[in-house]
Protein backbone atom coordinates (compact mmCIF):
# COMPACT_ATOMS: atom_id res chain seq x y z
CA UNK A 1 0.00 0.00 0.00
CA UNK A 2 0.97 3.66 -0.23
CA UNK A 3 0.46 6.70 1.95
CA UNK A 4 -0.08 10.10 0.34
CA UNK A 5 0.73 13.28 2.26
CA UNK A 6 -0.26 16.65 0.78
CA UNK A 7 1.46 19.99 1.27
CA UNK A 8 1.67 23.39 -0.33
CA UNK A 9 -1.74 24.78 0.42
CA UNK A 10 -2.25 28.35 1.47
CA UNK A 11 -3.84 31.69 0.78
CA UNK A 12 -3.58 33.18 -2.70
CA UNK A 13 -5.31 35.99 -4.53
CA UNK A 14 -7.58 35.58 -7.51
CA UNK A 15 -5.51 35.10 -10.62
CA UNK A 16 -2.54 33.80 -8.69
CA UNK A 17 -0.78 30.47 -8.78
CA UNK A 18 -0.04 27.73 -6.30
CA UNK A 19 1.58 24.33 -6.56
CA UNK A 20 0.50 21.47 -4.33
CA UNK A 21 2.70 18.50 -3.62
CA UNK A 22 1.79 14.98 -2.62
CA UNK A 23 4.56 12.87 -1.15
CA UNK A 24 3.86 9.18 -1.61
CA UNK A 25 5.50 6.60 0.64
CA UNK A 26 5.23 2.84 0.57
CA UNK A 27 5.05 0.70 -2.53
CA UNK A 28 5.60 3.55 -4.93
CA UNK A 29 7.05 1.29 -7.63
CA UNK A 30 3.71 -0.46 -7.98
CA UNK A 31 1.04 0.55 -10.45
CA UNK A 32 -0.75 3.40 -8.76
CA UNK A 33 -2.72 6.02 -10.60
CA UNK A 34 -2.67 9.26 -8.63
CA UNK A 35 -5.51 11.72 -8.37
CA UNK A 36 -6.31 15.10 -6.88
CA UNK A 37 -9.75 15.79 -5.47
CA UNK A 38 -11.18 18.75 -3.61
CA UNK A 39 -14.02 19.51 -1.26
CA UNK A 40 -15.39 22.99 -0.69
CA UNK A 41 -17.44 23.88 2.40
CA UNK A 42 -20.95 22.54 2.09
CA UNK A 43 -20.19 20.70 -1.13
CA UNK A 44 -19.41 17.15 -2.06
CA UNK A 45 -15.91 16.04 -2.88
CA UNK A 46 -15.13 16.43 -6.57
CA UNK A 47 -12.52 15.22 -8.97
CA UNK A 48 -9.82 17.64 -10.07
CA UNK A 49 -7.08 15.83 -11.98
CA UNK A 50 -5.39 12.45 -12.25
CA UNK A 51 -2.29 10.86 -13.71
CA UNK A 52 -1.87 7.23 -14.71
CA UNK A 53 0.95 5.20 -13.19
CA UNK A 54 2.70 5.08 -16.56
CA UNK A 55 2.52 8.83 -16.91
CA UNK A 56 1.00 8.41 -20.36
CA UNK A 57 -2.53 9.40 -19.43
CA UNK A 58 -4.03 12.39 -17.64
CA UNK A 59 -7.55 13.47 -16.83
CA UNK A 60 -8.87 16.86 -15.77
CA UNK A 61 -12.21 18.12 -14.56
CA UNK A 62 -13.75 20.67 -16.92
CA UNK A 63 -13.52 23.61 -14.46
CA UNK A 64 -9.74 23.27 -14.23
CA UNK A 65 -8.81 22.35 -17.78
CA UNK A 66 -6.26 24.73 -19.15
CA UNK A 67 -5.47 26.11 -15.68
CA UNK A 68 -4.20 23.13 -13.65
CA UNK A 69 -1.41 20.71 -14.51
CA UNK A 70 -0.75 17.39 -12.81
CA UNK A 71 2.74 15.92 -12.90
CA UNK A 72 5.16 13.82 -10.89
CA UNK A 73 8.86 13.23 -10.39
CA UNK A 74 10.65 10.35 -12.09
CA UNK A 75 10.86 8.32 -8.91
CA UNK A 76 7.05 8.42 -8.64
CA UNK A 77 7.38 9.59 -5.06
CA UNK A 78 5.91 13.07 -5.45
CA UNK A 79 2.85 14.20 -7.35
CA UNK A 80 2.31 17.86 -8.14
CA UNK A 81 -0.72 19.94 -8.93
CA UNK A 82 0.23 23.25 -10.50
CA UNK A 83 -2.72 25.61 -10.22
CA UNK A 84 -2.77 28.77 -12.32
CA UNK A 85 -5.31 31.56 -12.81
CA UNK A 86 -6.94 30.64 -9.54
CA UNK A 87 -10.56 31.58 -9.01
CA UNK A 88 -12.65 32.03 -5.88
CA UNK A 89 -14.40 28.77 -6.74
CA UNK A 90 -11.10 26.88 -6.37
CA UNK A 91 -11.20 27.41 -2.61
CA UNK A 92 -11.35 23.95 -1.03
CA UNK A 93 -9.47 21.29 0.83
CA UNK A 94 -7.42 19.41 -1.73
CA UNK A 95 -6.80 15.70 -1.33
CA UNK A 96 -4.32 13.41 -3.00
CA UNK A 97 -5.31 9.79 -3.57
CA UNK A 98 -3.84 6.60 -4.98
CA UNK A 99 -5.57 3.89 -6.98
CA UNK A 100 -3.88 0.56 -7.65
CA UNK A 101 -4.47 -0.56 -11.23
CA UNK A 102 -3.49 -3.53 -13.35
CA UNK A 103 -3.78 -1.85 -16.75
CA UNK A 104 -2.27 1.24 -18.31
CA UNK A 105 -5.31 3.29 -19.25
CA UNK A 106 -6.79 6.72 -18.55
CA UNK A 107 -7.05 7.21 -14.78
CA UNK A 108 -10.30 6.99 -12.89
CA UNK A 109 -12.21 10.17 -12.11
CA UNK A 110 -14.38 8.71 -9.36
CA UNK A 111 -13.19 9.01 -5.80
CA UNK A 112 -14.68 5.65 -4.90
CA UNK A 113 -12.10 3.96 -7.09
CA UNK A 114 -9.19 5.33 -5.07
CA UNK A 115 -7.89 3.26 -2.21
CA UNK A 116 -5.53 5.52 -0.27
CA UNK A 117 -6.09 9.12 0.69
CA UNK A 118 -4.10 11.89 2.28
CA UNK A 119 -5.35 14.22 5.00
CA UNK A 120 -5.80 17.18 2.70
CA UNK A 121 -4.37 20.67 2.39
CA UNK A 122 -6.38 23.88 2.45
CA UNK A 123 -6.35 26.22 -0.53
CA UNK A 124 -8.04 29.58 -0.08
CA UNK A 125 -8.42 32.00 -2.95
CA UNK A 126 -9.26 35.54 -1.92
CA UNK A 127 -10.34 38.62 -3.82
Amino acid sequence: QVQPVESGGGLVQVGGSLTLSCAVSGRTRSNYDMGWFRQAPGKEREFVAALSWSGRHTAYADPVKGRFIISRNRAKTTIYLQMNSLELEDTAVYYCAANWVSLDRPPAMKGTEYDYWGQGTQVTVSS
